[in-house]
């Protein structure tokens, strides 16, 4: 019995040890931009690029599109209808958005989101 405590005390701190190494990684500088955080910086980005904006909307434009405004202007935002998950906005309501820089040609410039925060 006490073989079997000991064998099993030594297979559990063995597992313990390699997620505790497992759970690990770098801290340092990192080479990745910050995210851009204004209207303004997302309009002259490229496409594709990571954005995280505060700000509000203030209008539903139909079909997913929405017009986003912070401090620096406006742009529509498309949050698909899985994408607000359970999250309830209005216009009074200050929130970040995170999603990407959707440029195609002939279009305005919109983001598409990825997630929502109320603030």
């Amino acid at each position: 019995m006490k073989n079997t405590f000991l064998t099993l005390l030594a297979i559990f701190t063995s597992i313990s040890m390699a997620n505790a190494q497992a759970t690990g990684g770098f801290e340092g500088p990192s080479a990745v931009q910050n995210p851009t955080s204004t209207v303004a910086e997302a309009l002259n980005s490229s496409d594709e690029s990571y954005v995280s904006l505060t700000g509000k909307i203030v209008n539903s434009l139909g079909d997913e599109k929405y017009t986003f405004k912070d401090e620096t202007g406006e742009v529509v935002v498309e949050i698909d209808d899985e994408d607000w998950r359970g999250v309830k906005v209005t216009p009074e309501n200050t929130i970040t958005i995170n999603g990407e820089v959707d440029k195609e040609m002939f279009e305005p410039t919109k983001i598409d989101v990825d997630s929502i925060v109320v603030k």
